[in-house]
């Protein structure tokens, strides 16, 4: 019964996706939670990251805080993304502050759909060329597999400065 009523519900939204031959080959329970994660994705409202707070999530300028005040904020922060299922990831690299201002200025404005699935979050990489990835975070198969793929020099492999203990991480 779910199945149907889960189907019928997503008419209006069929593609290929809902069609996908791979759905037919679940265990009826795994077809029906990729049904409902479909239905949540389609109904879900999109909207700035800083909305999905009450009130809205906002952070003073960087320049504006010290050093010990910055990184209180940005444990905070990090704490109050991750209630609200949002997971960041490869920060090693950058510095609390450079990381901080990431958060203000790439994480916060982006609209991103709201879904509230149970063991669902959304994953923000806090890296923004295979360079950085490449020298801090790929494996050696992965950067092996990269030069071959995009026949190029490598960056050094170096150890992230920053280590942190992010949650879900």
């Amino acid at each position: 019964m779910d199945n149907a009523r889960l189907r019928d519900e997503l008419e209006p939204y069929r593609d290929d996706s809902i069609d996908d031959p791979t759905t037919r080959r679940m265990p009826l329970v795994k077809e029906n939670e990729y049904l409902a994660s479909m239905l949540a994705w389609e109904r879900a409202p999109a909207m700035p990251i800083a909305q999905w707070f009450h009130p809205p999530l906002e952070l003073p300028p960087a320049e504006s805080l010290d050093d010990d005040r910055l990184s209180q904020k940005l444990t905070e922060t990090i704490r109050r993304l991750y209630s609200q299922h949002i997971v960041l990831r490869y920060t090693d690299h950058l510095s609390d502050r450079d990381l901080y201002r990431v958060i203000r200025h790439d994480i916060l404005p982006c609209c991103e759909k709201k879904v509230d699935l149970p063991g669902k979050y959304l994953e923000w990489r806090c890296i923004e060329d295979n360079e950085t990835w490449l020298r801090f975070y790929a494996t050696a198969v992965e950067r092996r597999r990269f030069q071959e793929e995009h026949d190029s020099d490598l960056p050094s492999a170096e150890t992230p400065r920053y280590r942190r203990d992010l949650p879900g991480t």
